[in-house]
């Protein structure tokens, strides 16, 4: 992690230097200049209006900062702490009353759970609270053209940015967001803006930041973009033989140095069958056939590690943001407001 930290701030140190400051426009730039070239040869923006709108554009030094630290490069026990609130879950279940009939319509229409999409915005921006105080062109134009490690990606987004604010007849210099361009509710980056923004109530726009029909509608597009299976589980947490004497509230800590290691190989997808997880001196729920295909994830504990199997669902999660951290959280919390919501209609 150290390591790490260190080459970050070199490669933000090196980005600072060739824009003369970490703060100030971006105008002058060579790569602002051969970007508003790209967009007036491939898009036939006007150049002189894109000139005049990066004037006022400024990078930003708190943005790089916080890129830097993502809340994702914590240990699980620390993460989990934020997200897993009563805060949180109290205020999803609070979401979930006011907005029951469109919640019940969009789950009905598409197979995305309530709980959910209301978890997705509850990890995003507890339920608009936060959805953050940059101005979008700010933060993409800061990590396009002063962030090395990411700039062809946040070139990307900008480019959609403006295609976006074009469309949907929004000045550029005013729309709000995280420090990573990301925005309204759900936190949608400005290319799945353009590929799964709904307009639930058919009022001829997509609003994120204030309509939750077409929040919640955007959301579950975007889970069914990328394959959720409805009806099918998430995850489920296995332990290691040899823990049946454990206490039952006790976390499922698996000992060190068993075969089971050889399946945390990295990645994401599920990549054994159920049957082959067991093989691995594990034990788990039988609620699935044991020719379903699976993911063992570990997740650090202040003592040990935690052990869950993960179905394509919790693959389709790590979708909105790939990171097995935030998927979890986004289900437990999921599964805290269901169980905290008791009946209403």
């Amino acid at each position: 992690m150290k390591s790490t930290a260190v080459l970050m701030r070199i490669l933000l140190g090196s980005a600072c230097l060739a824009l003369v400051a970490c703060t100030g426009n971006v105008k002058d730039t060579d790569a602002a200049q051969a970007f508003i070239e790209q967009m007036v040869s491939k898009h036939q923006f006007d150049k002189s209006e894109l000139e005049d709108l990066f004037a006022s554009v400024e990078i930003k030094d708190d943005i790089l900062k916080r890129i830097a630290a993502p809340s994702e490069g914590l240990p699980w026990y620390k993460y989990q702490r934020i997200f897993l609130t009563q805060d949180r879950i109290n205020a999803g279940v609070k979401f979930w009353r006011e907005n029951a009939q469109t919640l019940a319509e969009v789950e009905k229409q598409t197979g995305v759970p309530a709980p959910i999409i209301i978890a997705i915005i509850g990890v995003e921006t507890s339920y608009g609270k936060n959805t953050g105080n940059h101005r979008i062109i700010d933060a993409l134009s800061t990590l396009a053209f002063a962030y090395p490690p990411r700039a062809k990606f946040f070139q990307s987004e900008l480019e959609h940015y403006l295609l976006l604010c074009r469309t949907q007849h929004f000045n550029p210099l005013e729309p709000l967001g995280s420090y990573a361009g990301a925005m309204g509710l759900p936190q949608f980056m400005p290319s799945s803006f353009r590929s799964f923004a709904v307009d639930f109530d058919r009022d001829g726009q997509s609003d994120i930041w204030h309509n939750p029909g077409d929040v919640i509608a955007s959301v579950a597009n975007y889970f069914v973009k990328h394959d959720w299976r409805a009806g099918q589980p998430i995850a489920f947490p296995v332990t290691a033989q040899g823990e049946a004497s454990a206490p039952a509230n006790a976390p499922r800590l698996s000992p060190v140095g068993e075969k089971y290691k050889t399946a945390l190989n990295g990645g994401l997808k599920p990549d054994l069958r159920l049957v082959e997880l067991e093989s691995l001196n594990l034990k788990t729920e039988r609620f699935v056939p044991l020719d379903t295909k699976v993911k063992l994830l570990s997740f650090k504990q202040a003592h040990g590690e935690e052990l869950w199997a993960a179905f394509d669902n919790f693959y389709v999660i790590t979708r909105y943001n790939h990171s097995p951290l935030y998927a979890m959280a986004v289900y437990q919390l999921s599964d805290a407001i269901l169980k905290t919501k008791g009946p209403f209609p």
